[in-house]
């Protein structure tokens, strides 16, 4: 899954500099415009998602929670400190 999501942001990173350097060089603007289009709806619908997935598989979602359990802990550590 790494390895796959390092290779699809490469190809995403380089449709969007080919994309700027067409539309910039004037040649084919509306190809520039769909790469760059293209590789900001993939980045930010399929990359996106999938890395927030990857990163988070192995974590607790249960420690980013504000649970009373949690809350009590924050208020220990906080009164530790006076």
């Amino acid at each position: 899954m790494r390895t796959f999501l390092i290779v699809l942001f490469i190809l995403l990173f380089t449709a969007l500099v080919v994309g700027l350097y067409l539309q910039m060089s004037l040649t084919d603007e509306k190809t520039g415009n769909l790469l760059i289009g293209g590789s900001l709806v993939i980045g930010f619908f399929v990359w996106m998602p999938l890395f927030l997935y990857h990163r988070s598989k192995k974590r607790n979602m249960k420690d980013y929670l504000l649970t009373k359990e949690n809350l009590d802990k924050m208020r220990k550590k906080g009164q530790e400190k006076f």
